[in-house]
């Protein structure tokens, strides 16, 4: 049984307002019509996918699927239990300065692992992905949700789509977000049924052409340290207006 999380929420009519508008704004980037560019580098990245035989996409698609599982089903023990804030300005102070703390390092670990050349360019994929979902954690936490709980996990995992997919799957990830407590109830207590194909096509699409430069030597360590902090940008952004549409829209 899925428990419905329901986060009391305080502010001032004046931060209300900041935030609401900030909302619609990311809310109308996330509905409006996938630009021509997009389309075109969507349809050449998936005949790209095409050419590469099945048996690889299948060891990849485990690969990924372990990592992700690994550390975002298995940090039982270093989950930040849920904390509760006078305000949620406070709240959403607290959460931006975690982001900022959480840019830094990814931009440092891209920076290193970018000098290091193409080996360290590898590393740098699960190192990445592990300061991401803790990241996550803290977030959730700091806006008072318990990840101890299965489905609260998934909603991060859905956050996490939502900040790297195409286009064309955002649209639907977005979707299932906006009416979370709905869809939480028809998903299965079983995340191995979840869609691990399509979740490591659109991830890797999405970050192939930002993170292949990082394997060049010479400005690899400067690619690195740039497009990791722009990550962990996109990804904060991405969960703070998840949950501010989450916990508003429904108080």
């Amino acid at each position: 049984m899925y428990v419905h999380q329901m986060i009391t929420v305080e502010m001032t009519p004046l931060y209300r307002k900041r935030v609401m508008i900030e909302l619609s704004f990311w809310k109308h980037k996330m509905t409006k019509r996938q630009p021509i560019g997009s389309v075109w580098a969507k349809n050449i990245q998936t005949k790209l996918n095409n050419l590469i035989p099945e048996k690889i996409h299948r060891a990849i698609t485990y690969t990924i699927e372990k990592m992700v599982k690994g550390v975002l089903f298995g940090a039982r023990y270093t989950t930040t239990l849920p904390k509760t804030h006078q305000s949620f300005q406070l709240c959403e102070a607290y959460v931006k300065k975690l982001i900022e703390t959480y840019k830094k390092t990814a931009s440092v670990e891209g920076a290193v692992t970018g000098a290091g050349g193409i080996l360290m360019g590898v590393a740098d994929f699960p190192a990445l992905l592990a300061i991401k979902v803790k990241m996550l954690f803290d977030i959730a936490a700091t806006y008072g949700y318990d990840v101890r709980q299965y489905k609260e996990r998934l909603f991060l995992l859905t956050v996490f789509q939502l900040a790297f997919s195409s286009h064309k799957h955002r649209a639907e990830v977005y979707q299932r977000l906006l009416h979370w407590d709905t869809y939480a109830e028809s998903l299965p207590d079983d995340v191995d049924h979840f869609d691990w194909r399509t979740f490591q096509l659109e991830y890797r699409d999405y970050l192939d052409l930002a993170k292949m430069a990082q394997l060049i030597p010479v400005i690899g360590a400067a690619v690195g340290a740039v497009v990791n902090y722009r990550l962990l940008q996109q990804l904060g952004t991405t969960a703070m207006n998840c949950y501010r549409m989450r916990m508003l829209e429904t108080s």
